[in-house]
């Protein structure tokens, strides 16, 4: 099958050009794979990063592709179908997790969709932070493709309450691979100054308001002192609210700060340190971190919100908090350090996950997804 997969990929950098680079190269295994990039992802002022794009010292996967559509250029659009449609394929993939991308994708695709088969993998149909145009942009997008797959319920369900008839597939999101092998525990706290002897909990990924840092810093605030704090990721937006947080807590000296874009090589430390990794997540479909958490088998604290019940809690692989509140996080933990039967039963569960989620399980049924419809 000739496919081709119209997203971001290297040197865009982050989750999803991570993920795309992994679907990339399981298809190229057995299909003719082609990637179509972005020329232009966002306009900078739009993007709440630092950059968007792989720096000198980043070791993202390098994919060849083809660099054409610029979003915020709708010259681009007509350029980036022709040339897709030129290529002829039988199958196009691409991935949708914000209204933005609407105009320029669903042009796209309403015009490939005449010629082969259009599959959406949807990270999202309702976005974590809403405006009153995502629900009539994502419309225009989602009439563009022949079918979706979504990596949880939750995105399941948004996707037929705005199109009832959609045809889909759930194909839970693969473990990510190529972070390498967990190190020592003692190695890690020693390259990240770490106090050892201590219950180290993790907050790992870009720091947005969704993702409830603020809720976790009030939550360890009430733990004793063997808990540590972990914070690493790169703030999109203003930190100094999460600062002045983490300057009034009575624990602020076990609070430790990494606000960087992590990069690939450096990933293992901060989860080989890790006893816990928290999602005290306000909003969420289902989260990257928690396949990377997954494949260094560090069991998790999530919140019921969108698939992480669905994807962690009801898989045995962490403890799911009722609401995102700092008690509730704050029990949480102190429940899953209050008995070593937990850790283990958490742990043994992931070994399970990390058999079934592979990349070469989720592209297998991708692919006799695309042949049926």
């Amino acid at each position: 099958m000739r496919i081709a997969i119209l997203s971001c990929f290297y040197p865009f950098r982050g989750g999803i050009s991570q993920f795309n680079a992994c679907l990339y190269n399981e298809l190229g295994k057995s299909h003719d794979v082609k990637a179509f990039n972005f020329k232009r992802q966002y306009p900078e002022f739009l993007f709440p990063g630092k950059t968007q794009f792989v720096s000198e010292n980043d070791e993202a996967v390098p994919i060849e592709s083809e660099s054409l559509l610029d979003t915020a250029n709708p010259f681009t659009y007509g350029k980036t179908a022709r040339r897709i449609s030129e290529w002829e394929p039988d199958l196009l993939i691409v991935r949708y997790w914000m209204s933005y991308f609407a105009p320029s994708l669903g042009y796209v695709t309403r015009r490939l969709k005449k010629k082969c088969k259009v599959i959406s993998i949807l990270d999202n149909v309702v976005p974590h932070e809403r405006h009153f145009f995502d629900t009539p942009l994502t419309k225009f997008f989602l009439t563009g493709s022949t079918a979706f797959i979504t990596l949880c319920e939750a995105v399941a369900k948004d996707l037929t309450g705005i199109k009832p008839d959609a045809e889909y597939e759930i194909l839970p999101h693969p473990l990510y691979s190529h972070f390498g092998k967990k190190v020592s525990r003692e190695s890690a706290e020693r390259k990240l100054g770490l106090a050892s002897g201590k219950k180290n909990l993790l907050f790992f990924g870009l720091i947005r308001e969704y993702k409830g840092l603020d809720i976790l810093i009030e939550a360890f605030s009430a733990l004793d002192d063997s808990y540590q704090l972990i914070i690493a990721g790169e703030p999109y937006g203003s930190f100094s609210k999460y600062q002045e947080m983490i300057d009034r807590s009575p624990g602020r000296d076990r609070i430790h700060t990494y606000l960087h874009y992590v990069r690939d090589s450096e990933v293992a430390d901060y989860f080989s340190a890790a006893d816990l990794t928290v999602l005290p997540y306000r909003s969420a479909t289902q989260s990257g971190i928690s396949s990377v958490s997954y494949h260094f088998e560090v069991p998790m604290i999530v919140t019921d919100t969108g698939g992480l019940k669905e994807t962690i809690g009801n898989r045995g692989t962490g403890i799911v908090a009722d609401r995102p509140e700092c008690s509730e996080i704050r029990k949480k933990i102190e429940y899953y350090f209050s008995d070593p039967s937990v850790a283990t039963s958490c742990i043994g569960n992931i070994k399970k996950e990390k058999e079934r989620l592979s990349w070469e399980t989720f592209c297998g049924n991708l692919v006799s997804f695309a042949e049926r419809i």
